[in-house]
């Protein structure tokens, strides 16, 4: 009897806890609502809720009464791919990150590099509190020589960037200056004048590349740098994600990230995945095998070099560029290889072809790099074969395509098997693409974005992908160079604008050329000149000879004295027609006949080309 009480009690619990089908769904509600279990699982679900929203969180994790604002001025690096160069300042204080140089467009005659105009870094010099460096492409250091000259400050950055610009001292004569270098340890915060910077470690197309955190009393800002997340890399040292999230913990006021590869989807394969390609094509090779790539680019130099070692090959590095950033990555310990292996450019005759590699520079078809002499049979030591195999592991840098698109055309000429996009492999891209660009957005959940580093279409891609990952687009702002950031836990805004633009460099003297002077070289190449000399008689304001005309870029050499006769009769209507008094002003007379050879030569062939009279008075 007591077993059967028992059994009724247990059927009645199991009904209990399953509702019969007849019972209205109120009822069910209620009588599941009273149940301890189902408050339980209520209470689990919404404490989960509020957890999620709290991790998702941009909201700063600080007092949003401080007083305390950021300034942030890009000088250069934005609307443009290079040139990278921003200040972060307080009131009191000030840091610059990177000083870096950009590439001239074809139309800069005999300009080799453009360096960022540094007139706001004069005038808030005395802030100036340290250069901090992220990593050692040219585009972020190659313009520290040239604030040197001018200007000193501490420059704090891990040993490879400080490696490769003391090189640069050496060249323009600054060693004196290296003693302002600051050696920094990652991962260990630094006291630099209001701020505290700490490097973090990222991955990118070149060995010991940063992340910054910059902490100040308004919040702490992250600074990517370049960068992609590779999981893969070649010294087995991938991104830092557990401190770029500790710090999206802690709270990040604003991000500024890379956006060059913001427009391609995915992810940007690892640099581990152009070894397979390296070692097909030195399989197949049978005569000599010349790679070029950046020089900065030393775990690409160290895969060719491997396989050149694996494949029994002897390794000529040629290139003032690529043997400096070499040398200088073995003596730090950042890459190890036998000294065994090398040999110099005149003994590459001992050896069969088989047995040589060639690594060099000249990826970007630059006409004084070591390739392009190759390919022009300038070169002292190396003249491209038909048995050659040219792999050329790297991208046109925009407004490069045509210069290499030459070179592959003068190889291929030559003979050789030229290696360039035929694989997807051969190159890869040290810049994130969309879905790195998002694990970043979301490791460091800022307050305020700003997208960085690249043209406007490359941050406008970038704030799309940030408002996928819940940035409010009213927290982003896309700046330009020269915009200057008011930042503080509440606010973003922009206050003023700051001069910016470019300085000419002939990298052959490393001096600067003054832009009237590239002005007017762009301006004879595209429009001509003409050189007049003419004796004039004072008495009677007329030739006393047939003036002597000399043109270039203007008209065809059989149209020479066609042309010298019609601007004679320019010359003799002009004086026929001048006011008396031009005759004793000969700069005055000058500077009218000027003008009026011009608009004879406008009206006639719509140029404006530069016109230079010599007149001498008799």
């Amino acid at each position: 009897m007591e077993e059967k009480n028992n059994q009724a009690q247990n059927n009645q619990k199991q009904n209990d806890l399953k509702p019969a089908q007849n019972k209205p769904a109120k009822q069910q509600y209620k009588q599941k609502k009273s149940l301890g279990w189902y408050r339980d699982i209520k209470k689990a679900i919404e404490a989960n809720e509020r957890v999620q929203k709290n991790r998702l969180s941009n909201e700063p994790k600080y007092p949003i009464n401080t007083k305390s604002r950021i300034k942030i001025t890009p000088l250069g690096g934005l609307g443009e791919i290079g040139g990278n160069i921003t200040v972060i300042e307080t009131e009191k204080s000030a840091i610059i990150i990177d000083v870096g140089m950009s590439f001239p467009t074809e139309d800069m005659h005999g300009v080799d590099i453009l360096v960022p105009d540094f007139t706001y870094l004069r005038q808030i010099k005395d802030k100036i509190a340290g250069i901090i460096i992220t990593h050692a492409h040219e585009d972020h250091i190659g313009a520290v020589p040239y604030l040197f000259k001018e200007m000193q400050f501490p420059v704090y950055g891990t040993p490879l960037p400080l490696g490769m610009i003391a090189n640069k001292f050496d060249e323009h004569n600054l060693r004196s200056f290296k003693n302002l270098f600051r050696y920094v340890e990652k991962r260990k915060p630094i006291k630099i004048g209001d701020f505290e910077v700490e490097w973090i470690h990222i991955t990118h197309s070149i060995i010991d590349a940063s992340a910054l955190a910059i902490s100040t009393e308004a919040g702490t800002i992250i600074h990517t740098g370049d960068f992609k997340i590779d999981h893969t890399p070649i010294d087995g040292y991938p991104t830092d994600l557990h401190r770029l999230a500790h710090y999206g913990e802690k709270g990040v006021l604003a991000l500024l990230s890379d956006s060059t590869n913001s427009h391609n989807e995915g992810i940007t394969k690892s640099e581990s995945t152009v070894g397979p390609t390296f070692d097909l094509l030195f399989a197949r090779a049978k005569g000599r095998v010349i790679m070029s790539t950046f020089s900065s680019n030393i775990h690409r130099v160290y895969q060719a070099i491997e396989h050149g070692i694996k494949y029994g090959r002897k390794v000529c590095v040629i290139g003032r560029s690529m043997e400096r950033n070499l040398e200088t990555t073995m003596q730090l310990g950042y890459i190890k290889l036998p000294q065994n292996i090398f040999i110099d450019a005149h003994e590459i005759g001992k050896y069969s072809d088989n047995e040589i590699l060639i690594v060099t520079t000249g990826s970007q078809g630059e006409t004084m790099s070591a390739l392009y002499r190759m390919a022009t049979n300038e070169h002292r030591h190396v003249k491209i074969k038909p048995s050659d195999t040219i792999i050329i592991s790297a991208k046109a840098i925009p407004g490069n395509e045509r210069s290499v698109s030459s070179v592959i055309n003068f190889l291929q000429k030559c003979g050789a098997t030229v290696a360039y996009q035929d694989f997807s492999e051969i190159h890869v891209s040290g810049h994130a693409a969309q879905e790195e660009q998002k694990l970043m957005l979301r490791l460091t959940k800022p307050k305020f974005f700003l997208p960085v580093h690249g043209e406007y279409n490359h941050l406008t891609k970038h704030k799309e992908t940030a408002v996928k990952c819940g940035i409010p687009e009213k927290n982003i702002f896309l700046m330009q160079d020269g915009d200057q950031i008011e930042l503080t836990p509440k606010y973003i805004k922009k206050v003023k604008s700051i001069r910016t633009g470019k300085t000419y460099i002939d990298n052959q003297i490393n001096q600067e050329i003054e832009s009237d002077v590239v002005i007017d070289r762009q301006k004879m190449a595209t429009e001509g000149i003409v050189m007049i000399v003419a004796q004039i008689s004072e008495n009677d304001r007329k030739l006393i000879s047939k003036p002597k005309v000399s043109s270039f870029g203007l008209v065809a050499d059989k149209y020479d004295k066609e042309f010298a006769k019609e601007i004679e009769e320019v010359i003799e209507h002009f004086l026929q027609n001048m006011k008396p008094e031009l005759i004793s002003a000969p700069r005055r007379l000058e500077n009218e006949l000027r003008q009026a050879v011009r608009k004879h030569i406008f009206r006639k062939m719509k140029k404006y080309p530069t016109i230079v009279p010599t007149i001498f008075i008799m």
